[in-house]
C-alpha cells in the first residue's frame, strides 16, 4: 500500500501518523509535528488560500536549517545591524535570503503574513533570487520578531551578504555586456553609413554628403575603439610588457591600425574608410569573451555555496562559566564554545566535555554519525547530533579545513585541457609568423607599388589572419559542453575531464551513497514470540523521537516521546516509556539490560536493530538502503559502451556480492579499506587501464585522487568533491552515460574547430599577401570563421538526459517480503 503523502510538504507520512490539520474544509494528513505547526500558523493568520493557489508542495520545515530564538535576537544588536541594516529616517530596511520557497504562492504567503504585522512598512520578495526586501519601524517591532514569524509559517531567512568574488565577476560581466551592446549598436549604424559610401550601391552622393558620412562613421566608431575595445588594448600592453605574443596583440594592431587609417582617410578625403570592419571585428570578439566570462562566473558561485555550511553564530563560555552568543567572526582560537544538539560546529577544535555523535556527511560523506568524546577532534561545518558538547577552538576562518576545501575548488578553475594548451601554443607561433610576414610583405609592396597599397595589404593580413577562431576553437566547445552537462547535473571542475573521458576503459563504482541512496528506511518489524509488533514499533518510535540520529528518521515521530532518553554513541538508546526501561540498538547492548545472552542476528540482508526491556528482547527492526532508480541503467549502459565495470566497496562482502548479482556486475570486491581501493586502482593503471572512479565520502578520497577521471556524487563529502574531477550534482546516474557520449562528441567538435581554424588561417594568408583580400573582406572572413567555430560548438547544447528507470525496491526486499 502506498504511504499517504503529507498535505503540506508532500513527503510520505509514517503509517498511522497522528498529525492532522483541517485545511480547505477537510482533515489533512501531516508527516511530522513541524508541518502540522506550520499549517496551523498559516490558517491562524487567515492565509488558507495559500493551499488553494500553490503549484508545488511546501518545503518540510524539519529539513530547513535550524534557527534558535537567541540567534534571531542577536540581529537586534546595534553592532550587528550595522553590517546588514540600512536606516532611512524613522524606519529600517534589510535584504534577506529566504530558504524554503517552492512556488509563487510562497511569495504571496510571505508578503501577506509579514505585511499584517504591526510596524512593517514594506515587504517585497524577488522570486527569481529568493531575496526579501523588508522595511519596518524599530520602535514598534524588532527584526528578530519578524524573522520568528517567518519561521513560524515555514521559512528560514538570513541577512543577505553578497560574495565579493561573485559580485566582482557579475560587475565585470555587466561592463562587458555594455561594451558588447555598444559595439553591436554602432556596428549596425556604421555599416549602413559605409554601405552608402560604397560604389557598389551607386548612391550617387554629393561630395559634401560623402564627407559628412565619413565623419559620422568616425564619430560612431570612436566610442567602440576607446570603450568597447579597451580590454584588448590593455591585454596587448600587458602581454608585450611580459614579452609574450597573444591574440590581444594582433587584435589591437588590426583595430588600432584600421581606426587610424580611417581617420587619415576621413581627414584627407582620400581612400576608403573601414570603420564598419572595426565595429564588426569588435562585436564578434566581445561576444566570445562575454560567453567565457559567464562560464567562469558559474564556477565561482558553486564554490561560494560551501561557506553556507558554517553557522552564523556560536555560544562562547567565558572564564566565569557564563555563556554568551556571539557572531561567527568574533570566535578566536582558544575560545571555549558550547554546541547544542542539532547545531553546526562553527570552528575546528577538540572536545573538552561531552559525548555525542557528529554527522560528518558534509565532509566525509558518511551518512551515519560518528561517536565522539573528550579529546576527539571536530571540524567546522559538521553537525552535532545527540548531546551538548564543549569544544576548545583550534582554528578559525581561513585556517579551517572547510576553507582549505574552498581553496581546492578555486584551484580547479585554472586547469586547461591538453588540446587547449596546444591551441594557445600554436596561436603564439602563428602570430609570430603573421607579424613577421606582414612586415616582409608590406616592405615588398612598398617597394613594388606605394605606401598606401602596402598599408592596406598589411592591414588586411593582420585582420584576416587574427587567430580568433583558433583561440576560440577549444574554449567555446569546452564552455558549451560544460554548460550543457551542468544543466543535466554534472559539474566539471577540471579542464581535462572531457578529453580524459574519451580514453576511459574501466569504471569503478562505490556502493553506499553511490549506487544506493544512502538513506535508511524501516522495512519490517519482526516481534519475538508473545510480543506484538505494533506495540514494539510504537515503543521504538517513542524512544527514537528524542534522537536526531539519521536512523531515528526511519521510525517517524511520536506525539508522546519517552520520558527520558540517554544516548550511548555507537551502541543505541536507553529510555523509559510508561515506567518501562527500554533499550534499542546493537544486540549486545540491548541484551545487557536483561542479563540474557544476545540473540543471533537473522540471516537476512539489512541492518538489524534490537528492542528489549529488562525482561528480554521484544522485536527486531530491519532497516535497508534503497538502490537508486537508474543504477541498473547505468550498469547496462557502461557495458554497452564496452567498459569494464567493477564494484569496489568497504561494506561487508556478502552485501556487496548480493548487489553485484542484482545489477549484473561480474567483478565485485567487498571489505575494501581506503588503502585496498587505492592499491587495486593503481594495479589496474599499471596494467595500462584508464580508470574512472565514481564515489563519495572521505574513504574514497585517495582513490578519487588517483583515478584518471574521478566523479563525486552530489551528496558526497565536500572533501571528496575537491579531490574529484567532476561532481554529479543531480545524483542521476544516467547523466554519467550522457557525459561519456558528450565527451566523445566534444572532442570531435574541438578537432573540427581546430582543423577549420588552422585551414582558414593558412589559406587566407597568401590571398591577403597577394592583395586579393581587402580589409573589409578580411574582417568579414575573420568574423565568419569565428562565427562558424562558435556555431559548431553550440551544437553541444543539444545534450539531453534520458529519464530514469522506474523505482527499484530496496536491496534484499524481495527476500523480506
Amino acid at each position: 500500500m502506498q504511504p499517504t503523502a503529507c498535505y503540506h510538504c508532500g513527503e510520505p507520512a509514517p503509517a498511522g501518523a497522528p498529525w492532522t490539520c483541517d485545511i480547505l474544509g477537510q482533515p489533512r494528513t501531516m508527516c511530522c509535528p513541524g508541518c502540522q505547526a506550520v499549517a496551523e500558523a498559516i490558517i491562524a493568520g487567515g492565509l488558507e488560500s495559500y493551499y488553494r493557489h500553490r503549484t508545488d508542495n511546501a518545503s518540510n520545515p524539519e529539513a530547513l536549517p535550524r534557527v534558535l530564538q537567541d540567534e534571531l535576537e542577536m540581529l537586534d544588536r546595534a553592532d550587528i545591524q550595522q553590517r546588514y541594516v540600512e536606516t532611512h529616517g524613522d524606519q529600517q530596511q534589510i535584504q534577506l535570503l529566504v530558504e524554503g520557497i517552492s512556488c509563487a504562492a510562497c511569495g504571496w504567503l510571505i508578503e501577506k503574513r509579514l505585511g499584517q504585522l504591526d510596524g512593517v512598512t514594506d515587504v517585497s520578495l524577488n522570486l527569481g533570487n529568493h531575496r526579501l526586501s523588508l522595511s519596518w519601524l524599530p520602535e514598534q517591532t524588532r527584526l528578530s520578531s519578524l524573522l520568528a514569524e517567518l519561521k513560524r509559517i515555514g521559512y528560514v531567512a538570513h541577512p543577505y551578504e553578497a560574495d565579493k568574488a561573485s559580485e566582482q565577476i557579475k560587475q565585470e560581466n555587466r561592463r562587458y555586456l555594455r561594451r558588447l551592446g555598444l559595439a553591436g549598436l554602432m556596428f549596425m549604424q556604421v555599416m549602413m553609413a559605409t554601405m552608402a559610401l560604397s560604389p557598389e550601391f551607386n548612391q550617387d552622393l554629393s561630395a559634401e554628403m560623402t564627407i559628412l558620412l565619413r565623419w559620422i562613421s568616425l564619430i560612431m566608431t570612436t566610442p567602440v575603439v576607446f570603450y568597447s575595445c579597451a580590454p584588448f588594448f590593455q591585454g596587448a600592453w600587458r602581454d608585450l610588457h611580459n614579452r609574450r605574443l597573444s591574440m590581444d596583440v594582433s587584435v589591437s594592431l588590426a583595430i588600432g591600425g584600421a581606426y587610424l587609417a580611417g581617420i587619415w582617410a576621413t581627414v584627407t578625403h582620400t581612400g576608403e574608410v573601414y570603420f564598419d570592419s572595426v565595429t564588426m571585428f569588435a562585436f564578434f570578439l566581445l561576444a566570445g569573451r562575454y560567453l567565457e566570462r559567464r562560464a567562469r562566473q558559474r564556477t565561482v558561485e558553486s564554490t561560494a555555496k560551501l561557506v553556507n555550511l558554517l553557522p552564523p553564530s556560536a555560544i562562547r563560555i567565558d572564564t566565569d562559566g557564563q555563556s554568551q552568543r556571539i557572531m561567527l567572526d568574533e570566535i578566536r582560537p582558544g575560545d571555549l564554545l558550547e554546541v547544542k544538539p542539532g547545531e553546526s560546529i562553527p570552528a575546528d577544535g577538540v572536545i573538552e566535555q561531552g559525548v555525542s555523535s557528529i554527522n560528518e556527511s558534509a565532509l566525509s560523506g558518511e551518512y551515519l554519525p560518528l561517536a565522539k568524546r573528550s579529546g576527539d577532534a571536530v571540524t567546522a561545518g559538521t553537525l552535532n547530533v545527540d548531546g551538548p558538547l564543549r569544544i576548545r577552538v583550534g582554528a578559525v576562518g581561513e585556517q579551517t579545513r572547510l576553507s582549505a576545501i574552498v581553496r581546492l575548488l578555486e584551484r580547479a578553475q585554472a586547469d586547461k585541457p591538453r588540446l587547449g594548451q596546444l591551441a594557445d601554443q600554436v596561436a603564439q607561433y602563428f602570430l609570430l609568423i603573421v607579424l613577421s610576414a606582414s612586415v616582409i610583405i608590406g616592405g615588398i609592396w612598398w617597394w613594388v607599388a606605394n605606401a598606401d597599397t602596402a598599408f592596406w595589404i598589411v592591414l588586411a593580413m593582420l585582420v584576416a589572419t587574427c587567430p580568433c577562431a583558433l583561440s576560440l576553437a577549444t574554449p567555446t566547445a569546452l564552455t558549451t559542453a560544460t554548460g550543457s552537462l551542468h544543466k543535466l547535473g554534472l559539474l566539471i571542475t577540471r579542464g581535462h575531464v572531457l578529453e580524459g573521458l574519451t580514453k576511459i576503459d574501466t569504471v569503478v563504482l562505490d556502493k553506499t551513497g553511490t549506487l544506493t541512496e544512502g538513506r535508511m528506511t524501516l522495512e519490517r518489524v519482526q516481534p519475538f514470540p508473545g510480543h506484538d509488533g505494533d506495540r514494539a514499533l510504537e515503543l521504538a518510535r517513542r524512544l527514537e523521537t528524542r534522537s536526531e540520529h539519521p536512523i531515528a528518521r526511519a521510525f517517524g515521530r511520536s506525539l508522546e516521546p519517552a520520558e527520558t532518553v540517554e544516548n550511548h554513541p555507537g551502541q543505541g538508546l536507553e529510555g523509559i516509556c510508561d515506567g518501562l526501561t527500554l533499550r534499542i540498538g546493537k544486540p549486545e547492548f540491548v541484551a545487557a539490560l536483561s542479563g540474557l545472552p544476545a540473540p543471533a542476528l537473522p540471516d537476512q540482508p539489512g541492518q538489524w536493530l534490537l528492542l528489549g526491556d529488562q525482561q528480554g528482547p521484544l522485536a527486531w527492526f530491519v532497516l535497508n538502503d534503497r538502490l537508486r532508480n537508474d543504477a541498473p541503467e547505468l550498469i547496462s549502459g557502461l557495458k554497452a559502451r564496452g567498459l569494464d565495470v567493477v564494484l569496489l566497496s568497504g561494506d561487508h562482502d556478502q552485501v556487496v556480492q548480493r548487489m553485484a548479482r542484482t545489477l549484473g556486475i561480474e567483478q565485485a570486491i567487498g571489505n575494501a579499506s581506503p588503502d585496498d581501493k587505492l592499491a587495486w586502482v593503481q594495479q589496474r593503471q599499471n596494467q595500462g587501464a584508464n580508470v574512472l572512479m565514481l564515489g563519495d565520502g572521505v574513504n574514497d578520497v585517495p582513490v578519487l585522487a588517483s583515478a584518471n577521471i574521478s566523479v563525486a556524487m552530489g551528496e558526497a563529502s565536500d572533501l571528496a568533491k575537491t579531490n574529484a574531477d567532476a561532481v554529479l550534482l543531480s545524483s542521476h546516474l544516467n547523466v554519467l552515460l550522457q557525459a561519456l557520449d558528450g565527451a566523445h562528441r566534444t572532442r570531435r567538435i574541438m578537432i573540427q574547430n581546430l582543423f577549420w581554424a588552422s585551414a582558414y588561417n593558412a589559406g587566407i594568408l597568401p590571398l591577403a599577401a597577394l592583395g586579393w583580400v581587402t580589409p573589409a573582406l578580411a574582417a568579414l572572413g575573420m568574423s565568419a570563421s569565428s562565427l562558424l567555430v562558435v556555431l559548431n560548438a553550440l551544437r553541444l547544447t543539444r545534450l539531453k538526459v534520458r529519464p530514469a528507470s522506474p523505482a527499484v525496491a530496496p536491496l534484499g526486499q524481495e527476500k523480506l517480503a
